[in-house]
Formats: structure tokens, sequence, C-alpha cells
């Protein structure tokens, strides 16, 4: 092991794990509020409304991520009317490409994590709800939708795990994040061993905090549900 080159490339490994959690987070919010609207529309009954949603999931879901990062950051620029909008200067942008696929990614998979649980609230709770008077809305927000985001937890979790590693794929398009500062370790001193192990050591702690965090979250809020 070359400690020497493995501290030498730290400070770059530093900048690329802020990278890294820049992309993983932004993607997360924003799939997570495109996933919402998506997965109350994905459970109504109408297939008018919900189809088009499933649609939607079963596409990004059934394609690689890297193929749809791609297509974003290297398939768009090829029509001309697309260099000539005004969303080019956001489109040829490697940072935003790598952002908007993680995000419609994520939403994709959110999308369904949380219409499966809303589908999972037992009746019994909705029928108590409308026996208390509550209005659609209020159900929603307060049964529906409450337990909805408890029993999609553990799902969500794996899903934000998933989410950082798929990060890694940053890299491919010139980004500077963990696995690009590996990379960039590796053609510098020739050390592959020593430059994607650090990598992987990087990537284990941001995924040993997420867990902790999600663990937290799970025995605060699924607590009440599991003593039932």
């Amino acid at each position: 092991m070359d400690w020497q080159a493995i501290t030498d490339s730290l400070p770059m490994y530093w900048a690329g794990t802020l990278t890294t959690l820049e992309l993983l987070v932004l993607a997360l919010a924003l799939g997570l509020a495109g996933a919402l609207p998506l997965a109350m529309l994905r459970s109504l009954p109408s297939p008018w409304v919900s189809r088009p949603v499933w649609l939607f999931t079963y596409v990004i879901r059934g394609t690689p991520l890297l193929v749809q990062l791609f297509l974003l950051y290297y398939g768009l620029a090829q029509f001309e009317a697309v260099r000539d909008s005004a969303l080019w200067p956001l489109l040829s942008s490697a940072w935003f490409c790598a952002m908007a696929a993680f995000a419609i990614n994520t939403c994709a998979y959110t999308t369904e994590i949380i219409a499966g649980a809303m589908r999972a609230v037992p009746l019994g709770e909705i029928e108590a709800a409308k026996a208390l008077g509550m209005s659609r809305w209020v159900m929603l927000r307060r049964v529906v939708l409450a337990q909805a985001f408890r029993r999609a937890l553990p799902a969500y979790g794996n899903e934000v795990v998933l989410m950082l590693h798929g990060t890694a794929l940053a890299s491919v398009v010139t980004l500077m994040d963990i696995t690009g500062a590996a990379r960039e370790m590796n053609a510098k001193f020739y050390l592959p061993f020593e430059a994607f192990l650090t990598a992987a050591v990087f990537y284990l702690v941001i995924t040993f905090v997420l867990v902790a965090l999600f663990r937290f979250a799970e025995r605060r809020w699924l607590a009440p549900m599991t003593h039932r």
C-alpha cells in the first residue's frame, strides 16, 4: 500500500465527496418532490390517470441509469433545436445532466415505493377517518400519506443508498466525484488498488451514516406500528 499517494490525494477525494453529496441531496430532493404527486396519481383507480405514471416508472426502472445519463448528456446534443433552445446552457452542463438523470431515476423508484405504501394502508383506518368526518384532503394528509411514509421508510432507505452508489456514474461525464477522484489518482500514480480502495472507503462511510439515520428514523416512526 502506497500510503503517501493516498495522503497526497485526500484533498481530491474530499472535493469529490462534496460533489457526490451535492448530486445525491439535490437528486433525492427533486425526485421525492416529483414522486409524491405521481404516487398519488399512480394510486388512483382510473387507468387514464394511473397508466401514464406506470409507463413512466416502467421505462425508467427498465433501463440502465448509465443509458439515461448518456441520453441526456450526449443524446440531446445531436438535435439542433435543443442546441438553439434556451435550455442549452443547462443541457450542455455535465453537472446538470447528471443531477437531472439521477433525479428522474430516483423519482421513478420512489413513486412506486410510495404508491405501494399507500395501497398498503389498512382500509379500516380509511373508513375510520371517513366516519370521523375528515375531508378527502385531510384524510389523505393525516392518514394515508402519514401511514404510507412510515411504511415506505425501509424501502426508501435502500433507494437512497442505491442512488448514492449510482452517483458514481457521474465520473463518466467528466465530473470529479469520488469515483472521478479515484480515476484521477490512478492516472497520476498508476495505483488502481489504492485509488479505488480509497474510494470504496469513502462510499462505505457515507453509506454507514445514511443507514444509521434511516435506522434511527425507523425506530422512531415505525415503533407505534410494530406494537399494534
